[in-house]
């Protein structure tokens, strides 16, 4: 994940200057030689993080925080603040047209995932901005590109544009604007060609689109894995375009994450979106505030909430939820919470959102958890709709049966049953605490003791 690595050395170094008790000018400039290593070994512009220690050297070299009573907290806020400052504070909003077709502009080289990018944009206007948006494909070069758009709008209920690989772009372009006008969409994302380098054919297609078109937005797809690439190509394109604003793509891959922190400061193009994801609903819009809190180990309770309500379905799980305090939870149940555990990904990446427990995220094993979520699941659709009621009719042929169905051990089904079973008796008896009962506490502490079924790496001793 982008920024890990990051997150790791800047926390150690504040843990260090936090054991210091009262600050000195030389145990800052140590932590400052730290955080510019941190910097610069997570592929940060060396220009902009020369910049950065600057500003913070300035700001925490003052006597209101080298004499304040917690001047280490002071510190950490200051480097929070510069780095929402160098993500570019509140600039994340698109730009609407104040009346009539707002118009946004895709543009990107092949394989930033340009096209995709531009499905997504338009799931989120639909689903968070209750806007009506049409796709626009205009990637004749690669007719490829046409059907993936028509495909990815069909699974986000959303109209796409083409007419196809033998019109000419900037007639296609003219016809769209004029087709949703008539059936009255009030957002058009027209997705243009890209290639393998910039040449002058493409940025000529793209002045041509832009002067035909004139888009509110004009948004640049780069790649995160591309590390200090995403400048440059920033760069490149800025030079010749009104580029508004950057999609960030890949985030949740192994990028060292440094050209998202040097891209703004260096082009002054903000960055609006970031995908973490290869699904369709695995698109965020950026808000500098909420990255800053991550990349210091603060979580993102906010961005987690917001997950929890798209993608959770509230009123089933609140349902599930009283039927586990009230001791009726039956493997029905529990497959409908592993079904929306799924739907906010990794415990890693949940775990990482929630201040306290991110820096326990690393113990997790994602991979192993996921394949013992997928496990139990089929072990619970090999069952009969009576024996995930009842499990108390399971014997050793049903266990058998299940077992072969869910293609897993025998020992793997009594697994799930016998955690199953425990967390039904603990969650019964927290329903009993709730209602002022008074439960078996010795058993109560039997029942929630931590054991090693979320993939946690490692023996515990």
């Amino acid at each position: 994940m982008a920024f890990e690595s990051l997150t790791n050395k800047l926390n150690k170094t504040f843990r260090d200057l936090s054991g210091k008790g009262k600050l000195s000018e030389k145990n800052m400039n140590d932590m400052l030689r730290e955080v510019r290593m941190s910097l610069l070994e997570a592929d940060v512009n060396y220009q902009v993080v020369k910049q950065f220690i600057a500003n913070v050297k300035e700001k925490a070299m003052g006597q209101e925080v080298l004499e304040s009573l917690n001047p280490s907290q002071m510190v950490v806020k200051i480097v929070h603040d510069e780095i929402i400052e160098l993500l570019g504070h509140g600039e994340n909003e698109l730009n609407y047209a104040p009346s009539g077709i707002t118009v946004i502009m895709m543009a990107g080289l092949q394989g930033t995932g340009k096209t995709t990018a531009a499905a997504k944009i338009a799931n989120v206007l639909r689903k968070k901005k209750n806007r009506k948006p049409m796709l626009v494909a205009c990637d004749i070069i690669r007719p490829a590109a046409i059907e993936q758009l028509k495909t990815l709008g069909n699974s986000i209920d959303v109209e796409v544009y083409s007419e196809g690989v033998q019109v000419d772009v900037l007639t296609t372009v003219e016809h769209a604007l004029a087709y949703a006008k008539e059936k009255g969409y009030d957002t058009v994302i027209i997705d243009t060609a890209g290639r393998l380098h910039i040449d002058e054919a493409l940025m000529q297609e793209l002045k041509d689109v832009e002067a035909l078109a004139h888009p509110n937005e004009i948004l640049l797809t780069v790649d995160a894995m591309s590390g200090q690439d995403i400048v440059s190509v920033a760069q490149s394109f800025t030079e010749q375009l009104n580029v508004t604003g950057l999609v960030v793509t890949k985030m949740d891959g192994d990028s060292r994450g440094g050209g998202v922190l040097s891209v703004r400061s260096l082009t002054q193009v903000p960055v609006k979106f970031v995908g973490q994801g290869e699904k369709i609903e695995d698109l965020d819009i950026f808000y500098p505030e909420r990255l800053a809190d991550r990349i210091l180990g603060m979580g993102d309770i906010v961005t987690l909430v917001e997950q929890v309500q798209e993608k959770i379905d509230v009123e089933e799980s609140e349902k599930a939820a009283k039927r586990m305090m009230s001791g009726q939870f039956t493997l029905e149940d529990m497959l409908v919470q592993i079904d929306q555990m799924a739907k906010l990904g990794s415990i890693g990446g949940i775990m990482k959102m929630i201040p306290g427990l991110n820096q326990l995220a690393g113990q997790i094993d994602d991979e192993k958890a996921s394949r013992d979520m997928k496990k139990n699941k089929a072990i619970i659709l090999s069952m009969t709709p009576a024996e995930r009621k009842d499990p108390s009719i399971l014997r050793a042929s049903r266990k058998s049966r299940i077992a072969k169905g869910a293609g897993v051990q025998v020992s793997d089904v009594n697994k799930l049953l016998n955690n199953f079973e425990k967390s039904k008796q603990a969650m019964k008896m927290m329903g009993q605490i709730q209602k002022g009962g008074m439960p078996n506490m010795a058993k109560m502490n039997s029942m929630l003791r931590p054991k090693n079924n979320f993939g946690m790496k490692g023996r515990r001793r």
